[in-house]
């Protein structure tokens, strides 16, 4: 049998923007700089919790918790919830947690809103492994549905969302649908969905994270190899990671290797 998990479960009171928050977040403590992890629309910090029982980073403290209005964490008005309400929650549980300096890895909503919270306080981070985080237009394959498919009830919208994402040829879509009812609050969608659609739309998201002054590694999944700003990141010393047999889920479809590929850009980032 493998030895008992090696992290602890916390529950963190907190007020963002006059918003009562109670976030729910998993953690291990240590010498070094921790890995702050930052999950995906309709996901949860357990997408991460496996960072513990990888050989790779034994010893190495981290941190994830899950958003407002997602999984564990509870709040008083989910229909405020905005991508910049989320990051200010980031950097309200970083001051909760003491940490000051960190590397981040962010999937989807998580990798804009690691983008925005890097973009504003550089100082603070080491590294950036965003994973399929949004850049342009492009990205808002999720996000723009509540436009392209309005819907006049957040929960009409919710299911509309789970089924359209059940029949998807994407890797790992259906198994993403089948617990997404579960991870979101449905009053939570729109705020978020419509502020990741105006950022990506005008919020010059790829200027900004080419700016970024410490190591960025994007990770992509082989279904999405055509993403077309790829080679302008790499032509700025953005490092590439396609990861194979993924599509938008590499930690549902191909985790080993996506664990691996971070293990790999961290080991040379001074972690």
């Amino acid at each position: 049998m493998p030895p008992g998990s090696d992290f602890a479960d916390e529950q963190l009171t907190l007020r963002v923007d006059d918003v009562p928050l109670r976030i729910a977040a998993v953690r291990r403590d240590g010498e070094r700089a921790p890995v702050v992890f930052l999950h995906g629309f309709g996901s949860t910090k357990e997408d991460y919790v496996d960072f513990v029982h990888r050989p790779e980073f034994a010893g190495r403290p981290f941190l994830a918790y899950d958003a407002p209005g997602c999984g564990g964490s509870e709040g008083d008005d989910a229909a405020r919830i905005s991508v910049p309400f989320l990051v200010r929650t980031a950097q309200a549980v970083l001051r909760r947690s003491g940490i000051e300096r960190f590397h981040v890895v962010g999937h989807s909503l998580g990798g804009l809103t690691a983008l925005l919270l890097a973009h504003q306080e550089p100082h603070r981070v080491l590294s950036f492994v965003d994973i399929e985080g949004n850049l342009t237009s492009e990205d808002c394959f999720l996000s723009r549905q509540i436009v392209t498919h309005p819907a006049d009830d957040d929960k009409r919208f919710v299911d509309g969302l789970v089924e359209r994402a059940h029949r998807s040829s994407e890797y790992a879509s259906a198994l993403y649908a089948a617990s997404l009812r579960h991870k979101v609050r449905p009053r939570a969608v729109r705020g978020i969905f419509e502020s990741m659609v105006d950022l990506s739309d005008h919020g010059d998201l790829l200027t900004k994270f080419l700016a970024l002054p410490f190591p960025r590694m994007f990770m992509y999944g082989e279904q999405n190899a055509s993403l077309p700003y790829l080679p302008e990141l790499a032509a700025n010393g953005v490092e590439l990671a396609q990861v194979p047999h993924s599509g938008h889920w590499p930690m549902y479809s191909n985790p080993a290797w996506m664990w691996a590929r971070i293990a790999a850009f961290h080991a040379h980032t001074d972690c």
